[in-house]
C-alpha cells in the first residue's frame, strides 16, 4: 500500500489544529495508508481523528522515524516553515514532498493556524475545509458529566493566570454547579493549591488522574470549561463545548476558536508582550481580572 508520511511532532493544541488538513489528505489520498509523526502519548486522540491509520511516535524534530518509514509515496510538512521539520522529510527520500517555500507557498507569518494548513494543502490542489474541526464524543463516559471544568495550567509559564484569580472563578462558579479541576500530573499541584484557595474538596482535582480519553470524555461532556489558551482550550472548539479561553503572549486570531462556537475570549490586547517562552505571564494574561471570567462564564453556563 502506498504511503502517505505525515508530520506534526507537537503538543495537543498544536495538533489538533491540523485536523482539517489531516481529513484533507485523507480524502485526497484513501487509497494511501496515512502515517502521522506525532508524540506517541497522543496516540488515543489521533485515533478520534478518523483519518489517520498509523502514528510514527516522534519526541521532536531530533527523534528521526525509523527505517520502515523510508522513502514514503508522499510527505507532507504540517509542523511548520522549515528548514529542520523539511529536512526531516526529506532524508525519508519521499516520491513527493509537500510544505511551504521550497515545497510549496511561501508562509505567511499573521494568519490562524487552522487556515495555514488548509491554504498549503489549497496551493497543491487539495481542497481544505478549516471549519472541520469537530471530534466525535469518546466513547469512555465523563469523570465529571456536566461538571464546569477549570484548567489552570498551561505548557508555559507565559501562559499562567494567577492561581488567586481561579479560586475566585471557582468559588463563585461552585454556588451554582460542581466544579473539577483537569490537567496533567505535572499542573496538579497548581491545581491542588487552586482548589484549597477556592475552598473546595482536593477530590475536585481530576488532574494527573486522567488520561488522554479521559479529559477528552471530560470536556466533551463539561457544562463549561475555563482555561488560558491550550490543549484543553482546544479540546473544547473540537467537541463544541462552551468555552471561556483566556489569552496572553499569543492572540485569539491566530490560535483562537471557531467564530461559529460557543466560546468566549479574554484578554487585554494592547498589553500583549508576545514572548510565549517568557519566564512570567504575559500582560495580556494578567489584564484579565477574576469578575470578567466569572461575568462570561455565567452569561454562558447560566
Amino acid at each position: 500500500m502506498p504511503v502517505l508520511f505525515v508530520l506534526r511532532a507537537l503538543r495537543l493544541g498544536d495538533l489538533l489544529v491540523t485536523v482539517p488538513a489531516l481529513r484533507a489528505l485523507r480524502h485526497r489520498w484513501p487509497g494511501h495508508q496515512l502515517v502521522l509523526a506525532a508524540p506517541g502519548g497522543l496516540a488515543p486522540i489521533v485515533r478520534e481523528f478518523g483519518c489517520v491509520d498509523e502514528v510514527c511516535p516522534v519526541a521532536g524534530l531530533d527523534d528521526r522515524p525509523g527505517p520502515a518509514w523510508r522513502r514514503p509515496d508522499i510527505a507532507v510538512n504540517l509542523h511548520g516553515r522549515g528548514p529542520a521539520s523539511d529536512r526531516l522529510l526529506a532524508g525519508l527520500a519521499p516520491g513527493r514532498q509537500l510544505g511551504h517555500g521550497a515545497y510549496g507557498p511561501p508562509w505567511r507569518e499573521h494568519m490562524h493556524e487552522r487556515d495555514r494548513w488548509c491554504r498549503m494543502l489549497a496551493a497543491h490542489d487539495i481542497p481544505a475545509d478549516p471549519a472541520d474541526l469537530r471530534l466525535r464524543t469518546p466513547e469512555p463516559a465523563s469523570p465529571a458529566p456536566g461538571a464546569v471544568v477549570i484548567s489552570a495550567g498551561a505548557s508555559h509559564v507565559s501562559r499562567h493566570w494567577p492561581v488567586d484569580r481561579f479560586a475566585s472563578v471557582a468559588r463563585a462558579l461552585a454556588e451554582r454547579h460542581p466544579v473539577v479541576f483537569s490537567g496533567t500530573a505535572t499542573e496538579r499541584p497548581r491545581a491542588l493549591d487552586v482548589a484549597d484557595r477556592a475552598g473546595l474538596p482536593r477530590a475536585t482535582v481530576l488532574a494527573g488522574r486522567t488520561g488522554l480519553i479521559e479529559l477528552a470524555a471530560l470536556v466533551a461532556g463539561a457544562r463549561l470549561v475555563i482555561t488560558a489558551d491550550s490543549g484543553v482550550a482546544h479540546l473544547s472548539y473540537a467537541y463544541a463545548t462552551p468555552s471561556v479561553v483566556l489569552f496572553g503572549p499569543v492572540p485569539a486570531d491566530r490560535w483562537g476558536p471557531p467564530a461559529d462556537g460557543p466560546h468566549a475570549v479574554l484578554s487585554a490586547d494592547r498589553r500583549r508582550r508576545g514572548d510565549p517562552f517568557a519566564d512570567s505571564p504575559d500582560p495580556a494574561l494578567l489584564g484579565v481580572d477574576a469578575a470578567d471570567v466569572v461575568a462570561a462564564a455565567q452569561a454562558m453556563a447560566g
